[in-house]
C-alpha cells in the first residue's frame, strides 16, 4: 500500500493553509462570528429635550427622553465597526418605530399598535463606521407609556443590521405622555353613607376629575354618630385590570394614604380634607387601552371603630395630565404638543 504522508515541507504549508482557512474573517462570518458593530441612536435635540423618570419592569426609576402625540421622532444612527480596516457584510439596515403592549402572563405575544419602518441602507458591505439620518414625521402616539404590575406599554426605536445568520439589533426607549384639555364639566362629588341607626355621614369632594398635580379638597359631615370611631383615613387606590372575559386580572395598589382624623367625632362636626397629588406616583386614568388593559383610581374613605371594625366607601375619580406650563418654542414644548379632548 502507498503512504499518504505529505512531504515535510508540504505538510507545514498545508497546516498553515488549514489554519488560515479555518479562522479567516470570511469563514468566521459564515459561522456567525467575524466583524461586529456597535449601534448608537442619537435623537435630535437630545441636549435640550426634557427627560422624565419612568419605572422599569424591575421597579427602578430611569430617565428617558419625553415625547408627545403627533411629535416627529428623528435623529442619527451611528454604526461603528469594531476594528479599523474591518468589513461588515449585511443584507440591509433598517430602523423601526414601535408602540407595543406586553402582558406579563402572555410574554410570547407582543401586541404592536404602531409599527413604522424606514430603510437606512440596501444590502452591501460597510468598510468604515457610518451614520444614517432617520425621521418619522408627526408620529401618532395615542397612549401613555406605562409599566404596571401585569402589563407594560412602551415606545421604542429598533435598529437592525440584517445578516445571514445573526442580526445585530439595538433598541432605544422613549417615554410618551398624553396631554388632555381641561374638562368643561367637572361636578363636585356628594355622597351619603351610613349604617342604620348607628352612623350617618355625608362627604363632599370639590370635583370628580383631577390633574396629576391637583389638590383634592373636600369635607366630611357627621350627621349621626352612635358608634365609637377611633380614626378615619382617606386612601387613593389604583386598580389595574388586564385580560378579557374569564381571564380578567385585577391588581389593587394603595398609592396614597392620608389620616383625616384621630379620635371620636361628634354629631354635627365637619372635617376638612386636603390631599396634594403631586407627591405621589400617579398616571392618568386609562380606559380599555387597545382592548388590553385599564388603569382606574378610587378614593377610599375608611372608618375604624374601637373594636377594629372597618367601614369604607369607594368612589372613582378621573386623573388626567395637563401641560406643565404655557410657553412657546422648543421641540418638546408641552403647550404645542397635540393634546386630546378629555373624555370622562
Amino acid at each position: 500500500s502507498q503512504s499518504c504522508d505529505w512531504p515535510e515541507n508540504q505538510k507545514k504549508s498545508r497546516q498553515k493553509l488549514f489554519v488560515n482557512e479555518t479562522f479567516s474573517p470570511s469563514n468566521m462570518s459564515f459561522f456567525g462570528f467575524g466583524t461586529s458593530a456597535d449601534i448608537d441612536v442619537v435623537l435630535d435635540g437630545s441636549q435640550t429635550r426634557k427627560y422624565v423618570e419612568h419605572k422599569t419592569e424591575e421597579g427602578r426609576k430611569e430617565k428617558y427622553p419625553l415625547y408627545y402625540d403627533g411629535e416627529t421622532v428623528a435623529g442619527k444612527v451611528n454604526v461603528s465597526l469594531s476594528k479599523a480596516g474591518a468589513k461588515l457584510e449585511h443584507q440591509g439596515i433598517k430602523i423601526e418605530f414601535i408602540g407595543q403592549i406586553e402582558l406579563y402572563y402572555d410574554r410570547g405575544n407582543h401586541h404592536e399598535f404602531i409599527s413604522l419602518v424606514k430603510e437606512l441602507a440596501r444590502p452591501g458591505v460597510l468598510t468604515q463606521s457610518t451614520s444614517f439620518d432617520f425621521e418619522f414625521i408627526n408620529v401618532e402616539k395615542p397612549y401613555e407609556s406605562y409599566t404596571g404590575a401585569n402589563v407594560k406599554l412602551r415606545y421604542f426605536l429598533r435598529v437592525t443590521i440584517v445578516r445571514r445568520l445573526t442580526d445585530v439589533t439595538k433598541e432605544t426607549d422613549i417615554v410618551v405622555h398624553t396631554l388632555s384639555t381641561y374638562p368643561e364639566v367637572n361636578n363636585s362629588l356628594k355622597m351619603e353613607v351610613g349604617i342604620e341607626d348607628c352612623l350617618h355621614i355625608e362627604f363632599e369632594y370639590n370635583k370628580q376629575k383631577y390633574h396629576l398635580k391637583d389638590v383634592i379638597v373636600g369635607k366630611i359631615y357627621f350627621l349621626l354618630v352612635r358608634i365609637k370611631i377611633k380614626h378615619m383615613e382617606l386612601a387613593i387606590i389604583k386598580r389595574e385590570t388586564t385580560g378579557t372575559g374569564p381571564n380578567i386580572y385585577n391588581e389593587n395598589e394603595t398609592v396614597a394614604k392620608y389620616e383625616i382624623m384621630d379620635g371620636a367625632p361628634v354629631r354635627g362636626e365637619s372635617i376638612p380634607i386636603r390631599l396634594f397629588l403631586a407627591g405621589y406616583d400617579l398616571t392618568p386614568t386609562m380606559r380599555d387601552i387597545n382592548k388590553k388593559f385599564s388603569v382606574r383610581y378610587y378614593l377610599n374613605l375608611v372608618l375604624v371603630d374601637e373594636e377594629e371594625r372597618r367601614y369604607f366607601k369607594q368612589q372613582e375619580i378621573v386623573l388626567w395630565r395637563k401641560a406643565d406650563r404655557v410657553r412657546t418654542g422648543g421641540p418638546q414644548d408641552e403647550s404645542t404638543a397635540w393634546g386630546r379632548d378629555y373624555q370622562a
